[in-house]
């Protein structure tokens, strides 16, 4: 079984976390930066961070999240936001390409009229793009820290606009999960839950 097996079967989501351990900032840069080559629509990179560590936004975030009290164990709460207006970016992004010869100028001026035609005018688009995209590099980033020793866990029960007001958000950027993280409290953990066979949930053609 490779190490990667190994890793996907060993991820669990925590419920309850160790208080009072801290994760060095360089070890979060070290998982964000390999969190950074998660696949993304365009390559317009949809997804930004907010590392909560801070013990009064961590309760904030925790008023925010409906009481749970994960937020309040973990070493910090990780805000996935999704970018609704990633594709702004793209002649930076795409720039790069063009000043190094990787694409002709009518190569990059194809892709950057692709990009506006596709998202554009398209409010609903941009939004399932933010969220598409940053869920793809969240699931990343979760399997990146189990790799290096720390217990996650993505939450979907909070009030977005909560979270937004409290990190004074702009508009373009959907709060999309939370994400605890910190040492998985190992004597409440409990049995994994029930998984589908593989013949109830995938069907070949």
């Amino acid at each position: 079984m490779s190490t990667f097996t190994d890793l996907v079967q060993s991820r669990r989501s925590a419920n309850n976390f160790v208080e009072g351990i801290k994760i060095p900032q360089h070890e979060l840069e070290e998982m964000f930066s390999l969190a950074r080559l998660a696949p993304s629509a365009y390559n317009l990179q949809h997804t930004h961070y907010k590392v909560v560590a801070s013990e009064k936004i961590k309760e904030q975030i925790r008023e925010a999240a409906y009481g749970q009290y994960k937020t309040h164990t973990a070493s910090a709460v990780i805000v996935v936001l999704g970018d609704k207006h990633a594709y702004l970016q793209a002649p930076e992004i795409y720039g790069g390409l063009k000043l190094l010869g990787a694409m002709s100028e009518d190569e990059y001026n194809e892709q950057i009229e692709s990009i506006n035609g596709a998202y554009i005018g398209n409010e609903a688009f941009q939004r399932d793009e933010a969220i598409r995209n940053a869920s793809l590099s969240a699931m990343q980033f979760m399997l990146i820290a189990k790799d290096k020793g720390w217990d996650t866990c993505p939450m979907i029960g909070f009030d977005p606009a909560a979270v937004a007001q409290v990190l004074n958000l702009p508009d373009n950027l959907v709060p999309v999960m939370l994400i605890t993280i910190g040492k998985d409290n190992q004597h409440k953990i409990r049995p994994r839950g029930y998984r589908k066979p593989v013949n109830e949930f995938v069907e070949f053609f």
